[in-house]
């Protein structure tokens, strides 16, 4: 696949079989239900309000995404580092970054609700009272002196983790898009105070590209510079990168310049000094600090509702999720033409195991008929489907069809694994 093709997966011509999100959200949340992306909480006692479960292939894309974000943010970096915080962390972290205070939504008559899940820690009167982290950022500026002790690393640098974060929403809505358990992806990226304008700019186009590889379309994705009097506290400048969701245009990422607010209020209330010294000429001084920060579960959502397309082909309506084959849940359908012809099954079963070795995400399906098959295999957004049939016995060529067009072609066994 040559690079332009796989940093768009979207071609314009292809770009006008897209459904317009208009269309609600009842086809996403039913096509979800239905082949296993997404349950409502705890179904079977009715759910629970905001909260969700990941089905198989809600698993398989969402790792996707987190391996996909991971790639791009951490590993192709040469200057960001990998962390996994805890979840419930020493109260006064909170009290320190001003959500104990000042982390709340308003009620009915004015009365503040603050937003975070309280827990305790311990037991009877040695209990102490705690909270789910509502963020994941707090976990990064509380293990920087860590970080910076153990690796030494040169600014600017970057510290990055994807985890669960909990907010106790008054009104969650919108299936995934507000809920009260998700996923966060960040970095915190130390710099020197005067090069912040630079690294901003860098990292707007990092989140920009990345958008457009797992599939995001243009058209559905704009940049918001947010107003001061709409900015965080701790926020010099922030831009939200917005979509077009079917109810309405909402915020989907943040990219903050957090100036040196965490790391100072966090030296000051912990007494920790979490100055970074450079070793080369000794000068001491708190970084500052942009802030990356994209949500999993919005993310999901926002490429679902990009992948959704209904077209016709052979005379028929059809559905199917054009994801961009990097994120699919499923690369590979492997098919016996007949499930009753062991000599089929038989040979499907070693090209299946062959494509194993070589390629994550491939499925052997013989349920229904062949037409069948591809209808459920494009509907969750497989890219490629293999059959096997009686011309394979013979020649050890296979039909490999392409998700989109439909088109099918005759490929040898030797040569399947490279040409997918």
């Amino acid at each position: 696949m040559k690079n332009s093709e796989k940093m768009d997966p979207v071609s314009d011509r292809e770009d006008s079989k897209r459904s317009s999100v208009t269309n609600g959200m009842e086809k996403i949340v039913s096509l979800c239900k239905r082949r296993g992306f997404i349950f409502q909480g705890s179904e079977i006692y009715g759910g629970f309000s905001g909260f969700w479960d990941y089905g198989p292939l809600g698993v398989s894309l969402k790792n996707n995404i987190k391996n996909s974000w991971w790639k791009t943010f951490v590993e192709n970096q040469n200057n960001v580092y990998g962390l996994d915080s805890s979840i419930i962390m020493n109260p006064k972290v909170w009290e320190a970054s001003g959500h104990v205070a000042g982390f709340a939504d308003p009620l009915e008559g004015g009365e503040k609700f603050n937003t975070m899940f309280k827990t305790s820690v311990g037991a009877g009167e040695e209990a102490q009272v705690s909270y789910l982290r509502p963020e994941t950022a707090q976990g990064i500026f509380v293990n920087f002196k860590n970080v910076v002790d153990t690796f030494h690393p040169k600014l600017p640098f970057g510290i990055a983790q994807i985890g669960k974060a909990f907010r106790n929403e008054i009104a969650p809505r919108d299936f995934i898009f507000r809920s009260r358990e998700f996923e966060q992806m960040e970095v915190e990226y130390f710099v020197r105070e005067n090069d912040w304008e630079k690294y901003f700019e860098n990292w707007r186009q990092t989140m920009q590209s990345w958008m457009k590889e797992i599939g995001l379309l243009d058209k559905n994705v704009y940049e918001l510079e947010v107003p001061e009097n709409d900015r965080a506290h701790y926020s010099k400048r922030t831009i939200d990168f917005e979509f077009d969701f079917p109810f309405g245009r909402k915020e989907l990422y943040g990219l903050a310049y957090r100036t040196d607010f965490d790391l100072k209020n966090h030296s000051a209330s912990s007494g920790v000094d979490l100055d970074y010294i450079d070793e080369e000429t000794g000068e001491r001084f708190t970084p500052h600090v942009i802030e990356p920060s994209l949500g999993v579960d919005r993310t999901f959502l926002a490429v679902l509702i990009s992948a959704y397309t209904e077209d016709e082909m052979g005379g028929e309506p059809r559905v199917y999720l054009k994801f961009a084959p990097e994120i699919a849940p499923i690369k590979v359908a492997v098919f016996p033409l007949l499930k009753n012809k062991p000599e089929l099954v038989k040979k499907a079963r070693e090209v299946y195991e062959m494509l194993r070795e070589n390629i994550s995400g491939v499925v052997f399906d013989d349920n229904g008929n062949i037409g069948k098959r591809y209808r459920r295999q494009d509907e969750i957004g497989t890219p490629h489907c293999v059959t096997i049939d009686f011309d394979t016995l013979e020649d050890n060529t296979v039909t490999l069809r392409d998700r989109d067009s439909g088109e099918q072609e005759r490929v040898k066994i030797e040569d399947l694994s490279g040409k997918i």
